[in-house]
């Protein structure tokens, strides 16, 4: 649970790093990507300008809250609902570094209380639509479905998809999600309204740019096509999160500094 009384005044966009992959299927290690994407974030390798020319290092734009960390016997859920929620009343933006793709759901329940009509712009490989996966309805594969099912967002858009199956496309129909395959990409969205909330699982990414991540699904986004994507929006963006990010599968720490790309990327539109 973070505590309102060390949040610094006058800041603009929240880091907040979500440590938890206890909902992740096939493989754990998600939850140790905050700490490297904000290895890469600050490190001397680069700087926190973004491509439009905006200083997120200026001042107190950018302000780091640490980790949420769920005492044992929690729910972990609840925590995070609660932290971000605690982020919006200071006026904050959040960015959430995940840990696996479940800690959309309790963000966005957090989000809803706040902002009505909001939009979700997810990049995915996978449309995590599942009414249960293996038994589990609080799965990384199922945050959507928990999602559209409390009316949690006006509209869900999910760019990048390229493992549908026969039950997701159902999902889809039944809930209106606007689902774009990446076999259909012409590198351009729909027009975004807002509020937007940005949800960017790297497996989105081809893993030919993105090799750290779980589940690996060739024939993906370039990172030119997804900064370009979000550079090109012109909807108020009011939160993201950057998920699934999984260091165990990234020798070379490729993924860490292509999460610190989109993060800086995502934080100007922000700004």
């Amino acid at each position: 649970m973070i505590d309102p009384d060390t949040i610094n005044e006058g800041g603009k966009i929240a880091i907040v790093g979500v440590p938890c992959d206890e909902h992740s299927s096939f493989a754990k290690g998600a939850a140790e990507g905050p700490a490297l994407i904000r290895a890469a974030l600050f490190s001397d390798a680069s700087n926190l300008w973004s491509e439009n020319g905006t200083d997120l290092g200026a001042g107190s734009t950018l302000v780091d809250v640490g980790d949420l960390v769920s005492a044992a016997g929690t729910d972990s859920f609840a925590g995070i609902k609660e932290s971000i929620g605690v982020l919006l009343d200071r006026g904050l933006k959040p960015i959430a570094l995940g840990g696996d793709h479940s800690i959309v759901y309790p963000i966005i329940q957090a989000f809803a209380g706040k902002h009505r009509d909001l939009t979700i712009l997810d990049f995915d490989a996978h449309p995590d639509l599942y009414d249960e996966f293996q038994g589990s309805r609080r799965s990384h594969a199922c945050p959507f479905a928990r999602i559209m099912e409390e009316g949690l967002a006006h509209r869900v858009v999910q760019a990048g998809i390229r493992t549908m199956n026969g039950h997701q496309r159902r999902q889809a129909e039944r809930f209106g999600v606007e689902v774009i395959e990446m076999k259909d990409w012409r590198d351009a969205l729909p027009e975004m309204r807002s509020p937007l909330y940005i949800s960017f699982d790297m497996d989105a990414l081809d893993p030919a740019f993105a090799p750290g991540v779980a589940h690996r699904e060739p024939g993906g986004l370039s990172v030119r096509q997804a900064l370009g994507a979000i550079q090109a929006l012109e909807a108020e963006v009011v939160g993201a999160d950057i998920v699934e990010f999984n260091p165990r599968f990234d020798a070379l720490n490729v993924t860490g500094v292509v999460c610190a790309k989109l993060l800086k990327e995502i934080a100007a539109k922000m700004v």
